[in-house]
């Protein structure tokens, strides 16, 4: 994993360099005033260019990055950084100065959209929300940094606003060089335009480990966008327990699993009754029938995680193709975007898939574990106790024909496996294997990304197949935003987005100093000499210093106890801290218990805001949508990031002087008090799941809600 750690930590630059700008501006804006003589909207209008032009950037970044590729975006936008860094450090009048700050925003709109993007796409499951949690921390590293340069030059005799701006140009060439040099394309977006090949070499540099035939395969399954599917059950266990099986018509109701090893192979019984999430599916749990505002998103994605075991399942303990003992004479090569015109590859003899499928088809071709009548199910482990498998069946049509069923799925094991003695063990809804070991799992099965009944109307050998580069060809789908799925996803998205603006964290960022000046901390100071403002820069630098280890915990935190339970938990604080300072507007308590109070708020507020309801709304985003449409809903609910974001920004220093800071904080503890509702009933945990089977969630969610709402 050190190479998608390393990637993730590199990408990050680009956060590091928005928290300095962020810091950086919230600083030299004192003397900007000073030295341009700026009146109290123009001032506002200097801090909230750069916010223009991320919204600006962020309303076409999504679509170019499904176009161009990630690695691409955020080139330019490191690009962006240094030449508005000089840009800065030269800016005679502020009408250059707002240029330069529009420039920047281009810069931090990309970096801010596209690098959790990055590592979403790029890391593992089980630690792909600690790797999404690095741009909060580098983030608050450059505002921690920034805030000790603001100060230091704030001792000066008369600092310059141009010098601490145009600073960002340095480590902005540092960026530059890893986005050229060291980072690579993301493996979904290269399966995506049908590059196979290099996807499958970037996958093996980011793992360290030759066999990545499981991932690749997922990656191919991430494809789709929509489409039916279903929630089954089954329970499953060895083969050759079911050898003395007599009843001829008992293969008919069993799915076969061939094992990663020769001789190895499991029977999965269909069975109803058994499993949570089906349970849930169906029927619903006592929090959705006392909470009718809940989503059942949530009801469903909670019943994964209820019973999800530590570890992986034990029927798949390898990676790699479960059909990898068999021989196969299907060619990576066949998989590249350049083979398209190869002879072999025509439509009507069936398309050779990606090795996982590919190997699906070889055991048809040359192999008789897949005669009889019962279905055949290749599988390969993806992380966070998923099995993806793939089933084929055929049956005798009305015209005597056989006409055959392809279909993915995703397999989840509930619980941990049991034994039983004796000839075989009655649960309700079907027998199990009694001795030896069996689990319980849950399905989704739906058709696979690459199935093309077109192709199978041709007659085709085996599962009919199309190139993944052929889906390519369709360019950003607007029309998949429509998919219930993908609205619902939207919702969740959009809604914690605008939330987390309203909740004044952009404001209070930008204003820090401002807000501790005002507040009195100058007293807290006056003994070691220096101004109230290089006082309220000195504690800024130490609140951002203390917001790193607890950026830490969240960081371990996230993918150990969700990204929902710590919204839940960190939300509430917020809310505290804010009232708080409003009873210390209200109260007079004395000038230094005043200062002494508001300093301490706001510093918690800061540390539980960035433990989680700073990075996990990116988080989340970048985790809920399909690959094919990944950016350009992440751009959607970007922009209104950034809409939300200017609108806090700009009217702060207006709120400031009309209602003041009670109003402001009154104003910030009702909104987070509507976001704890939000996630409540709206946010589902999505904690250690593959992005392509959390986006299968969403489309099974939104039907059951559908569902429910025609009823």
């Amino acid at each position: 994993m050190n190479g998608a750690v390393l990637v993730a930590i590199a990408a990050c630059i680009g956060s590091f360099l928005q928290g300095w700008d962020n810091a950086t501006i919230a600083g030299a804006i004192v003397y900007i005033k000073e030295d341009l003589d700026l009146q109290t909207t123009v001032e506002g209008l200097v801090v909230a260019m750069s916010l223009i032009g991320a919204t600006a950037i962020t309303t076409c970044s999504g679509a170019i990055s499904d176009w161009l590729g990630r690695r691409p975006m955020l080139i330019i936008s490191s690009v962006l950084y240094f030449i508005s860094g000089l840009i800065m450090a030269w800016s005679p009048n502020v009408y250059i100065l707002c240029i330069a700050r529009l420039l920047d925003g281009f810069a931090i709109g990309l970096a801010v959209t596209l690098v959790p993007v990055y590592i979403s796409e790029t890391a593992p499951s089980d630690i792909r929300g600690m790797l999404n949690t690095l741009p909060q921390f580098t983030g608050s590293g450059g505002m921690f940094l920034s805030y000790c340069m603001v100060f230091g030059m704030s001792l000066m005799p008369s600092p310059s606003w141009r010098l601490m701006l145009g600073i960002l140009s340095i480590p902005s060439l540092l960026y530059f060089a890893l986005t050229i040099f060291y980072l690579p394309e993301t493996p979904r977006w290269l399966v995506s335009k049908g590059k196979m090949l290099e996807a499958k070499r970037v996958l093996q540099r980011l793992r360290g480990r030759e066999d990545v035939s499981g991932e690749m395969a997922l990656l191919v399954e991430g494809l789709g966008i929509g489409g039916e599917t279903s929630i089954e059950e089954y329970i499953i266990g060895p083969a050759d327990e079911l050898a003395d099986d007599h009843e001829p018509t008992a293969e008919k109701d069993k799915i076969k699993l061939y094992g990663p090893e020769a001789g190895l192979s499991w029977i999965a019984k269909p069975v109803t009754g058994q499993s949570s999430l089906a349970l849930v599916s169906r029927q619903g749990t006592m929090v959705n029938q006392s909470m009718p505002l809940m989503d059942p998103l949530v009801t469903l994605f909670g019943s994964v995680h209820e019973k999800n075991p530590e570890t992986g399942s034990m029927l798949f303990p390898n990676f790699g193709s479960m059909f990898s003992t068999a021989e196969s004479h299907v060619k990576h090569e066949h998989w590249d975007e350049e083979s398209l015109q190869r002879e072999d590859n025509k439509p009507g003899k069936g398309y050779a898939p990606p090795p996982s499928h590919g190997s699906i088809l070889s055991m048809r071709r040359h192999s008789s574990l897949m005669q009889g009548t019962g279905e055949a199910v290749g599988a390969t482990g993806i992380g966070g106790g998923w099995q993806l498998a793939w089933k084929w069946s055929e049956r005798e049509g009305e015209d005597g024909k056989k006409e055959g069923e392809f279909k993915r799925v995703y397999l989840h094991q509930e619980g941990v496996p049991g034994s039983r003695r004796g000839s075989l063990v009655s649960l309700p809804g079907g027998d199990v294997p009694a001795e030896g070991e069996y689990v319980q799992a849950s399905a989704l099965v739906s058709q696979p990304a690459l199935y093309s009944k077109e192709l199978l109307d041709q007659h085709a050998v085996g599962p009919a197949m199309v190139h993944p580069s052929e889906t390519a060809k369709k360019g950003p789908i607007w029309d998949a935003l429509l998919d219930p799925g993908v609205k619902r996803a939207l919702i969740v998205g959009i809604g914690i987005q605008i939330l987390q603006q309203f909740s004044g964290i952009g404001g209070i960022l930008y204003y820090t100093p401002q807000i501790l000046e005002e507040a009195g901390v100058e007293v807290l100071l006056v003994n070691l000499g220096i101004s109230s403002t290089s006082a309220s820069f000195l504690i800024s630098a130490f609140t951002t210093f203390l917001m790193l280890p607890c950026i830490a915990v969240g960081m371990r935190l996230v993918d150990v106890s969700g990204r929902r339970t710590l919204l839940l938990t960190t939300i509430p604080v917020l809310i505290g801290s804010l009232i708080v300072l409003i009873i210390v507007q209200l109260v007079d308590l004395g000038t230094v218990a005043d200062a002494v109070i508001s300093t301490v708020c706001v510093v918690i507020y800061f540390c539980c805001f960035v433990m989680a309801y700073g990075p996990i709304p990116n988080i989340l985003c970048s985790e809920i949508f399909p690959t094919r449409v990944r950016g350009l809903c992440i751009a959607i609910c970007a922009l209104v990031y950034w809409i939300g974001d200017i609108i806090v920004t700009y009217t702060l220093p207006v709120m400031l002087t009309s209602v003041g800071l009670k109003g402001i904080f009154i104003v910030f503890a009702v909104m987070c008090a509507i976001s704890w509702v939000f996630v409540f009933l709206k946010v589902p945990e999505t904690k250690g799941m593959p992005l392509e089977v959390i986006t299968e969630f969403f489309a099974v969610g939104a039907r059951q809600a559908a569902a429910a709402k025609s009823e």
